[in-house]
């Protein structure tokens, strides 16, 4: 089996019918038997999930290397569009992935959604005694607290999202400082 890294990939990544055109070209792109497409792009929706979780990757640039859009075994890269078209049905399936600019030059990717992420976060609150605690947002992504954690590392745009879900349900209060390393939050649970 191939790893990339200490990532192991699927055997479909080695599997031709999945990096094959109609024209047969050098470049991976879309199947074009509807059937064999869906579950190509099903296929490819769930390596890049899997993926970023073990990598603890949130933002792939479509112009940018990306290490699963290329594959040096059988010396092929997946075309633009076919990147664009597997990072857009992430997109389209609720809560798994969001173009951060009009372009479409960079994708969030959501390995968790931002309910589970919050969930997360109570969890950490909970494991960690900080139920009635002040901690600042920059702890909670790098603390000695959050080491080992899902937490650890957390992209700050879904961690201040994941935040604001839990001050709408009253669980916690968000503190502006003077700058964004300095933003600070109140546990009442």
């Amino acid at each position: 089996m191939q790893k990339l890294g200490d990532f192991k990939l699927p055997h479909f990544f080695n599997y031709p019918p999945y990096f094959t055109t109609q024209l047969q070209c050098m470049f991976l792109s879309l199947q074009p038997v509807r059937d064999t497409r869906e579950k190509q792009v099903q296929l490819w929706k769930e390596l890049i999930i899997d993926y970023c979780r073990t990598q603890k990757l949130f933002v792939i640039g479509l112009e940018e290397d990306f290490p699963l859009f290329s594959n040096p075994v059988i010396e092929r890269s997946l075309t633009h569009e076919a990147r664009e078209a597997f990072l857009s049905a992430l997109v389209s399936e609720a809560g798994r992935a969001e173009w951060l600019d009009k372009g479409h030059k960079k994708c969030l990717i959501l390995w968790h959604r931002i309910q589970d992420w919050a969930d997360i976060i109570l969890g950490f609150v909970k494991d960690n005694g900080l139920e009635d605690s002040v901690i600042t947002v920059e702890e909670m992504r790098s603390g000695i607290e959050c080491r080992g954690t899902e937490l650890h590392g957390i992209d700050r745009t879904i961690l201040m999202r994941a935040l604001r879900l839990l001050e709408q349900k009253g669980k916690l209060a968000i503190f502006k400082g003077t700058s964004a390393d300095d933003e600070g939050v109140k546990f009442s649970m």
